[in-house]
């Protein structure tokens, strides 16, 4: 670069940069907004209000305000700092960083965060509630789907003759 005062030729040929490597960057998932397992989720965004029934099967994330049922089987539901729902929610996974009402029904866990609030009943196999958080309701922990298990037999008991 020249300066005022500098004398002789100036230099207008900038030194090339060196060749950077391009590394791949790797998926990280954000607390804020978690992603599903299979990749597909859909936004509700805090601009958005939506009032009635809502079904589906990919992973949501609501921002916004949302009034009526959610039955997502399968799939997680989250809601984010902005989000305010007044719903009964039923899905694999719950997340609450924000405002539910309602009560929620999840097939394997339920995470209510620092900053979230959940007014309603919880029914789960598993559930999280971080300090600071807020929950009024009750807790009915279910045991997860024994899918892999083997029925039990019980033979019943031999009948005399006489």
């Amino acid at each position: 670069m020249w300066k005022p005062s500098q004398t002789g030729p100036i230099n207008t040929v900038p030194t090339p940069e060196p060749p950077r490597a391009n590394p791949q960057p790797t998926p990280v998932e954000s607390p804020a907004r978690p992603q599903a397992v299979s990749g597909e989720q859909a936004t509700i965004g805090k601009g958005l209000y939506i009032k009635g029934e809502i079904t589906g099967s990919e992973s949501l994330y609501i921002d916004g305000k949302v009034e009526g049922s959610l039955n997502l089987p399968g799939n997680r539901v989250t809601v984010g700092r902005n989000g305010q729902v007044s719903a009964n929610i039923s899905a694999r996974e719950i997340v609450v960083l924000g405002k539910v009402k309602g009560n929620v029904t999840a097939t394997d866990r339920v995470d209510i965060r620092a900053e979230g609030s959940l007014n309603g009943d919880v029914a789960a196999a598993r559930i999280s509630i971080e300090d600071g958080a807020f929950f009024k309701g009750g807790i009915d922990i279910r045991k997860p789907d024994a899918k892999s298990a083997a029925p039990v037999v019980v033979p019943e008991p031999a009948k005399a003759t006489a």
